[in-house]
C-alpha cells in the first residue's frame, strides 16, 4: 500500500455532492474522512455517499464521531447517564459508519473543560467509555482510535493517551498535529509508536489550536514526516483543514488542488507555501 497516502476530512463540506467527489478524484484524492456536525446525521445519506465514494475511487478511510455539544456529547462526563447516552449513540453511530466500509472510528476522549482536580477520575470514566466503545468496534470488524485533544481534554499528551490505551489492547490513536500543546510533535510519534494508525493534518502556532495549512505555522513538517516514517506509519496524511478561512487567518478559500500540492511537497519533504497569513490578534 502506498505511504503516506492523501487524506482529507469533509469538515466545512456538509453534502458531499457529486461534484464534491469529482474534484476530490481529479485531484487524486485517495481517503476520505467523513466528519460532519451533530445535527447532521438524522438526515445523512450514508448510502449515497458510499455509492458516490464508490464510484470515484475514493476510499471512506474514517469516520469521526461527534464531540459536541459538550452538553450532551462526552464520554468522560461526571454524569452517568449522559455516558450511557454518548456510548450508545456512538455505537449506532459507528455501525452506520461499518455499513458502508469505513474501518477507523475517531473518538474524542474527552469534552472541557477538566480541573486538574478532577483529571485522574475523568481519566478513569474516559477509560470505562472507551473500553465498550472498542468492545463494540470489535463485534463491528472496526477499530477505534482516541485523538489527542489540547488545553483541558483529555489526552493532550502522550502520557495521557498511554493511560488512555491502557482500557483496551485493541485501542488505537488518531494523531491529530495542532493539538499538541504541551510536548513536541516528535516526542509524541516517538512515545506513542505504531498505535498511531491515522492523523488530522493541520498546522499552528504553538499557542492554540489552529487548523491551518501545513506551512502556515510552527510544525517542522519535514522533521514529522520523518519521524512518522521511521515508526512506520501507514495510515494517510489526513488534512483536518477547513476549505474557508478560520477568524485566526487571512486567506482566500482553499481548493483540492491546494491541498493536494501541499500533500505532495510535504511528502517529499519540499519547503512548503505559505497560502495564508496568521492573524496575530486571535
Amino acid at each position: 500500500m502506498e505511504r503516506f497516502r492523501f487524506g482529507l476530512s469533509s469538515m466545512g463540506i456538509q453534502d458531499l455532492t457529486e461534484k464534491d467527489f469529482r474534484d476530490f478524484a481529479e485531484c487524486g484524492l485517495k481517503e476520505l474522512e467523513l466528519s460532519f456536525s451533530e445535527d447532521r446525521y438524522d438526515t445523512l445519506d450514508w448510502e449515497g455517499i458510499r455509492r458516490r465514494a464508490s464510484a470515484y475511487g475514493i476510499h471512506l478511510w474514517s469516520f469521526h464521531l461527534p464531540f459536541s455539544p459538550f452538553s450532551r456529547i462526552n464520554p468522560a462526563s461526571p454524569d452517568p447517564q449522559v455516558r450511557r447516552n454518548t456510548v450508545s449513540y456512538f455505537e449506532s453511530l459507528m455501525q452506520r459508519a461499518a455499513d458502508i466500509g469505513i474501518g477507523i472510528m475517531v473518538v474524542h476522549p474527552s469534552a472541557e473543560p477538566n480541573r486538574e482536580e478532577e483529571r485522574e477520575e475523568r481519566m478513569k470514566l474516559a477509560q470505562e467509555s472507551l473500553s465498550i466503545l472498542c468492545g463494540a468496534a470489535r463485534k463491528m470488524g472496526v477499530t477505534l482510535a482516541a485523538e489527542n485533544l489540547p488545553r483541558t481534554c483529555l489526552g493532550r499528551n502522550s502520557q495521557e493517551i498511554r493511560q488512555l490505551l491502557a482500557s483496551d489492547d485493541q485501542l488505537r490513536v488518531c494523531f491529530d498535529t495542532n493539538h499538541l500543546l504541551l510536548q513536541s510533535e516528535k516526542e509524541f510519534i516517538m512515545d506513542i509508536g505504531e498505535r498511531i494508525v491515522t492523523t488530522h493534518v493541520s498546522d499552528f502556532d504553538f499557542r492554540d489550536e489552529r487548523h491551518w495549512l501545513p506551512g502556515e505555522g510552527k510544525i517542522n513538517w519535514a522533521e514529522w514526516v520523518e519521524t512518522m516514517d521511521q515508526i512506520g506509519y501507514e495510515g494517510p496524511l489526513l488534512y483536518e483543514v477547513a476549505f474557508d478561512a478560520p477568524p485566526s487567518i487571512q486567506r482566500r478559500r482553499l481548493t483540492v488542488k491546494d491541498f493536494r500540492e501541499n500533500h505532495d511537497r510535504l511528502v517529499n519533504r519540499l519547503p512548503l507555501h505559505a497560502i495564508g497569513t496568521p492573524a496575530l490578534e486571535n
